[in-house]
């Protein structure tokens, strides 16, 4: 019995000291990932909206268009949606970094698509008697948004013999509300390759 307490614990002792952790940025992280998997990953969630805004930039059509507004035109963000067959994909962080990167670029008035019901029910309290009327915001004052941004993300998976390929695709596009026209249409792909029998899986 002693034996195999000591045997156990040997085992256990093992097994504990063969792990490892590290702090790591986030490309080294996404390059240490894809030895473990092929899922869609932070980079390339980066990657993908960074290579958007690029297109954004550099669309004739829609800075012609931008010109027309006066200021900074006002986008509504519609939520990206994932059309992968992934249920964990990350698509509420490519909503996110989306964002993000429009608010950086100071282009754009962003209405906030994801606060506008909270807004509406703290109007709705402070018009109900409980606030000061001198400090009551007003239903009526909302700022309209001139174009619509909707989005979605799509998965082609190829596979044979152990290898795959799945071919993502991050499609967005731009619309004016008024005037109900497309002004912008982007496409950008992410490949990611995998190969289980080099794995040994």
């Amino acid at each position: 019995m002693k034996n195999l307490m000591l045997c156990v614990f040997a085992i256990t002792l093992a097994s504990c000291s063969s792990f490892k952790a590290e702090r790591v940025g986030a490309k080294e992280s996404d390059e240490k990932a894809m030895g473990i998997t092929d899922n869609w990953m932070s980079e390339d969630t980066r990657r993908a909206v960074k290579e958007v805004i690029k297109q954004m930039e550099t669309h004739p059509r829609f800075q012609k268009q931008l010109r027309r507004y006066r200021g900074e035109p006002k986008v509504f963000v519609a939520e990206v949606q994932n059309n992968t067959s992934e249920a964990y994909f990350p698509i509420g962080d490519m909503n996110d970094e989306l964002l993000f990167e429009l608010s950086k670029s100071g282009d754009f008035v962003l209405v906030d698509a994801a606060a506008r019901e909270k807004i509406l029910d703290e109007i709705t309290y402070q018009n109900d008697g409980m606030v000061d009327p001198s400090t009551s915001k007003q239903i009526g004052n909302q700022l309209g948004a001139d174009l619509m941004i909707f989005g979605n993300v799509y998965m082609k998976p190829e596979k044979r013999d152990g290898k795959t390929i799945k071919e993502y695709s991050v499609n967005l596009r731009m619309t004016d509300i008024e005037k109900g026209i497309e002004v912008l249409r982007t496409r950008t792909k992410i490949y990611k390759y995998s190969d289980k029998a080099s794995f040994g899986w």
